[in-house]
């Protein structure tokens, strides 16, 4: 219910807001779009609307002996489902954390016998309530991009896949109904800020960046926040990568509109790390301080950090691994750690983007007229000009950044406009285009350091796997 009262309070001030800057909210609103962190999932009574268990967050890893076991039952093991759903079997996904809850909550397991469980990411929880609820006829739904990271949805038909519901024995009665990212899907209940509203947008945060930052095919973006999520767009062609990526929905803007696809790496931890620095070693105490620390010195002394706390995501896919920080002599300072933080991140992007390059191909690249390879990134850590410009170095190519970095919202906004009229997908791209006030990182680092850092960096992400069974006494 805390997440209900939270987007009450959101709604409430983002008017107040607007009202404040001398928009007239009361007749000049034409719709409203929802953005929403993705693989969390929930799981509540149809005839009484109130939540069965607290919500399970996406990097919530208590699933993981569910995954072990579906590994080894399922004859494909970790890559079972990946033909359809472009996901591996993992305690990122929303499935395995519907089966915890039914295996582990008797609400939820009777719930589901009786046929009175309805699950849901966010996006499926906030619009039931938001179009009125148990008491006012709310509507089950879901969107394409948020399916898509249930490990349920076929990527090719965009519908439930029976076959796989039926392995993992979740009833489809359960399931929301699967919409596009843009169109009208309801109006505002009363009880609510704004009732009689359209809403008419509906994309999982990490999408809605993408359309944000407006990215056709070839194009890539990275959102930097608690963890960091690069996707690259693939068209209307699904790509199974072959290097630890997945693939996922990009955007459907409409119901009769193309899919576009994407290949996704997803890592865990990223700014998380920077607050890991504040909250529980003390060494900053704002997030904002880490630039001018780890400024200090000109590099990390040889720290490599790798922050696999709840083990690590894309590309290497290891829940063993734990967190490491080698190459401390007594040299070593909290700057030095600082920076080994920031560089951390880096790092991480770059192996998801090197996997891209492999899986796409210089095909599936957009290119500019020096035949650069340029990184969209967005998210709040974005502020950060030293991190973006190790970004460049590591990368060795350039970084965009937009004037406004909170382009997951911008996306959910095109997409509601989009679905009542106010733009076309045209002007949407030409949005893009027309951006101005970008700042560009370009790399400075010597290609020979570059090679031996990553080198090193690799040999550090080694040292992280098979820990998760360390004494913990």
């Amino acid at each position: 219910m805390e997440i209900l009262e939270s987007v009450k309070v959101c709604l409430a001030k983002a008017i107040d807001k607007a009202t404040a800057n001398g928009y007239n909210v009361d007749g000049g609103l034409k719709a409203i779009g929802l953005t929403n962190q993705r693989e969390t999932t929930l799981v509540w009574s149809k005839s009484t609307g109130c939540p069965l268990y607290n919500a399970i967050v996406w990097m919530d890893v208590r699933t993981s002996s569910i995954c072990r076991k579906l590994e080894q039952e399922l004859p494909g093991g970790r890559t079972h489902f990946v033909e359809i759903c472009g996901l591996p079997i993992s305690t990122y996904f929303s499935a395995v954390k519907l089966l915890w809850l039914k295996e582990n909550v008797d609400a939820v397991k009777e719930a589901l016998q009786k046929g009175d469980a309805l699950f849901g990411t966010v996006d499926t929880w906030l619009l039931w309530n938001l179009t009125g609820g148990v008491d006012g006829g709310g509507l089950h739904v879901t969107d394409v991009s948020n399916a898509s990271r249930t490990m349920l949805m076929n990527l090719k038909t965009l519908d439930w896949h029976k076959p796989t519901l039926d392995t993992l024995g979740i009833p489809a009665e359960s399931l929301p109904k699967i919409i596009s990212n843009s169109e009208v899907i309801g109006e505002i209940a009363k009880g609510w800020p704004i009732p009689g509203v359209p809403i008419s947008g509906c994309l999982g945060d990490q999408h809605a960046a993408m359309l944000g930052q407006a990215c056709r095919k070839g194009e890539a973006k990275s959102t930097y926040g608690t963890g960091a999520f690069i996707l690259l767009n693939t068209g209307e062609e699904v790509i199974h990568s072959e290097h630890g990526l997945l693939s996922t929905l990009a955007f459907k803007l409409g119901p009769d509109a193309p899919t576009n696809y994407a290949l996704e790496g997803s890592i865990a931890i990223a700014g998380a790390a920077v607050q890991w620095l504040r909250d529980s070693l003390g060494i900053i105490s704002s997030a904002s301080e880490i630039e001018d620390l780890a400024s200090s010195v000109e590099s990390t002394g040889g720290i490599y950090f790798v922050p696999a706390f709840n083990g690590l995501f894309a590309p290497w896919w290891r829940d063993d691994a734990r967190g490491v920080c080698i190459g401390i002599t007594r040299f070593t300072n909290k700057s030095h750690i600082a920076r080994a933080v920031l560089e951390s991140m880096c790092f991480q992007v770059k192996d998801v983007l090197d996997s891209m390059h492999k899986d796409a191909g210089e095909k599936g690249e957009v290119k500019n007229e020096k035949g650069e390879f340029l990184l969209r990134v967005d998210g709040g850590a974005t502020v950060n000009n030293l991190l973006m410009q190790i970004q460049a170095d590591l990368l060795g190519n350039p970084v965009v950044r937009p004037a406004d970095i909170e382009t997951t919202a911008l996306g959910a906004a095109y997409a509601a406009g989009l679905a009542v009229g106010i733009w076309t997908e045209k002007d949407i791209f030409s949005f893009g285009e027309r951006a101005e006030n970008v700042t560009i990182f370009r790399p400075k680092l010597d290609e020979g350091v570059r090679k031996r850092k990553v080198d090193s960096w690799c040999k550090a992400v080694s040292r992280t796997f098979d820990l998760a069974d360390l004494c913990l006494l």
